[in-house]
């Protein structure tokens, strides 16, 4: 089941940085008939992205984790819910994330009652954001109210990721309480931007910023950057993507106060933090769950200092020229390319040098 749903979490990122592409400004001439995928894929970029990659990709990981074969259908329905908003099937496309998302709950109560602790009840309120921001993608598919909720969704799995490593550490009194009240403003910002997009972009915006303090300030990875190896680059990818945290934040809360910073709030939490910390904890998570290893060298430096200089490029100069936000997203989209080649190439260096030798 697992090489399905990889191809299936291929599919959705390849159509996601394609639709993204289109989005951005980009006219795609593919060696292949695309009929309306292509459009389609602009269309859904949000939900590919979050709920057909991301999504699928945590519903796998969780899945191998409480080890029962119903919380396989998470993953299967979020992937093939990717597929249907490809096909232009948005309603059917719409049931499945949200049976996805109702599934990923059920999953996360049962880690709560195996576990219960702070950053599994973190994973619970995660989930249900996810639910959420389903159930109004489901009412309304092209209503941008499902987008903070879904970001909510992984923002708080990565926090609760954040928070169980930082048991390792010596916390300070009230940090944890302070986390779970950044968190819940989020959730409200949420919550008020269906209803009034300034007040609740404004503390949506507040929100990230000060998790991305409350992250630089506690996270163990302050102290893992000064390691060797594997530890010092994820320590590297998840302070760089604390710093672009503090970006969206603050680009959050001026797109609500009106200004033209739409693009750089989204990109740089959906880019600049979610994909740093894909990147740091992909040499992790991928054993984990496709039974592939990999070789970790000084390459995997390169698609990520390609994705925080290709940010640069769409935030920075592209925030005046839309022709430099679309050569930054080009830039974006080779980034991921290099980082995928990268793993590929960390695989199959692996296998040639582990590999068993026959019997002479």
């Amino acid at each position: 089941m697992v090489p399905i749903l990889l191809i299936l979490v291929a599919l959705a990122l390849l159509s996601g940085i394609a639709g993204g592409l289109l989005r951005a400004g980009w006219v795609l001439s593919l060696p292949f008939p695309t009929g309306h995928w292509l459009g389609n894929a602009a269309v859904s970029h949000g939900a590919l992205m979050i709920c057909g990659f991301m999504g699928t990709v945590i519903g796998i990981e969780r899945a191998v984790a409480v080890k029962r074969h119903s919380a396989w259908l998470a993953p299967v329905a979020s992937g093939l819910g990717g597929l249907c908003l490809l096909a232009g099937q948005t309603t059917a496309g719409a049931w499945l994330l949200a049976v996805a998302a109702v599934v990923f709950v059920g999953v996360n109560v049962v880690v709560v009652h195996r576990q219960r602790a702070a950053h599994t009840i973190l994973l619970l309120a995660g989930a249900l954001a996810w639910l959420t921001g389903s159930l109004l993608f489901l009412r309304r598919p092209g209503d941008a109210s499902s987008v903070p909720w879904w970001f909510a969704f992984l923002v708080m799995t990565i926090a609760a990721e954040r928070l169980e490593m930082t048991r390792l550490m010596r916390r300070r009194p009230g940090a944890q309480l302070s986390l779970g009240l950044l968190l819940g403003a989020m959730a409200v910002g949420a919550a008020l931007s269906a209803f009034s997009p300034r007040a609740g972009g404004v503390l949506y915006g507040f929100s990230l910023f000060f998790l991305a303090l409350w992250l630089g300030i506690f996270d163990i990875a302050r102290r893992t950057v000064l390691a060797q190896g594997l530890a010092r680059f994820m320590a590297v990818c998840l302070l760089g993507g604390y710093v672009w945290l503090a970006v969206a934040g603050l680009a959050w809360t001026g797109t609500a106060l009106g200004l033209p910073l739409r693009d750089a709030a989204l990109h740089a939490l959906g880019l600049g933090f979610i994909v740093s910390m894909m990147m740091g904890h992909a040499p992790v998570i991928l054993p984990a769950i496709a039974r592939i290893k990999l070789q970790f060298g000084s390459l995997f430096y390169v698609p990520l200092a390609a994705l925080h200089l290709s940010l640069i490029v769409r935030l920075g100069m592209g925030l005046y020229d839309p022709a430099w936000r679309a050569t930054g997203a080009l830039l974006n989209a080779v980034a991921i390319g290099l980082f995928a080649a990268t793993v590929v190439g960390a695989a199959v260096f692996w296998h040639m040098r582990y590999r068993p030798q026959p019997a002479v």
